[in-house]
């Protein structure tokens, strides 16, 4: 996430004010990966959360470096490969590098989409039956309101509803709304009514939003659900967009800690948990929080690959709506 905040405010791979570092991070990743492709040091249950970020990474690297990194682009080959090796054959991904007979949950599901929305919008190839199943799979994971998963399609278009962590779970929340509604975009489905309904969860929660205290250090939102609402309202666009992404910029520009005293804090946020979801403590949640906070503040620059346009027309033609 470090290295992502870095590119996307257009400091690119040894090249800039912050090019040596960012490009010590990613060197970092790379001489990380497994002879297996694997983009995880943690434990093995975080195996696919974690490589499906790295890959994502990786790939904005790539689509960022005017010179071919041999290196780079072997470690995201086999990356790449490795996710298409353990997708479960429902079209989900579990925890564990391993293909199994279902997915865990849509979380991982998203992790996977930028990942391979990366390599696309960088030129690599990825096996359009993988993205297939993939859709297939985020699909099953809207929920219509009051459970009625069995009615018809046309009727379920017509009431409210919400993405769900887990196929067939009964309570949705703005980070899953959200990261079903990144899911569809990233593989080019882009007329699914789904997205509709779920940019509804999304903008009600932000209109609840309460105001910002000064320099406080808390993000709008948990990090990890600021992380993909910023998202989903930039790939949806139009009123989504102009109205909402304002809120959370600013209220990001009041909440940041400004105190030159305190070198460790100072120009920070902290991944608090202030709106509920994820929380992540200490010096990590002091990174985490302050790079996810730095990814959405720039957003609007589109440096990065996957930011761009011209790359969507592109999808919408290679999958169309599936």
């Amino acid at each position: 996430m470090g290295a992502l905040a870095f590119m996307a405010a257009g400091h690119a791979p040894g090249r800039g004010q912050y090019g040596d570092e960012l490009e010590r991070a990613l060197d970092y990743i790379v001489n990380n990966a497994k002879p297996s492709g694997l983009l995880n040091i943690a434990n093995n249950r975080r195996d696919m959360y974690n490589h499906g970020l790295a890959t994502f990474v990786l790939g904005q690297a790539h689509g960022m470096t005017t010179s071919q990194d041999q290196r780079l682009n072997k470690v995201l080959d086999r990356a790449l490969k490795l996710i298409a090796d353990t997708q479960c054959d429902d079209g989900g991904w579990d925890y564990i590098a391993q293909r199994q007979t279902r997915g865990h949950d849509l979380s991982l599901a998203v992790m996977q989409a930028k990942a391979l929305r990366s390599a696309m919008d960088s030129g690599l190839k990825v096996p359009p039956e993988v993205v297939d199943l993939a859709i297939k799979s985020v699909r099953e994971h809207y929920n219509p309101k009051d459970s009625k998963r069995t009615a018809p399609e046309s009727v379920q278009m017509k009431m409210p509803g919400f993405f769900t962590y887990q196929k067939g779970g009964s309570g949705g929340t703005p980070a899953m709304a959200a990261a079903g509604v990144v899911c569809l975009q990233e593989f080019g489905q882009y007329e699914d009514w789904r997205i509709a309904k779920n940019m509804d969860v999304i903008a009600a929660t932000i209109a609840e939003l309460p105001k910002p205290n000064p320099r406080d250090g808390k993000m709008p939102f948990d990090a990890y659900t600021l992380y993909y609402v910023g998202q989903a309202l930039y790939q949806v666009g139009d009123t989504h967009w102009r109205k909402n992404y304002p809120r959370l910029r600013d209220y990001l520009v009041v909440s940041q800690v400004i105190d030159e005293q305190r070198a460790d804090i100072h120009g920070s946020w902290q991944d608090d948990g202030a709106r509920g979801g994820r929380r992540v403590g200490g010096k990590p949640g002091n990174l985490y929080g302050t790079s996810v906070a730095c990814f959405i503040l720039a957003i609007p620059n589109r440096y990065l690959p996957i930011l761009q346009d011209g790359k969507i027309e592109s999808l919408k033609n290679r999958f169309g709506n599936k």
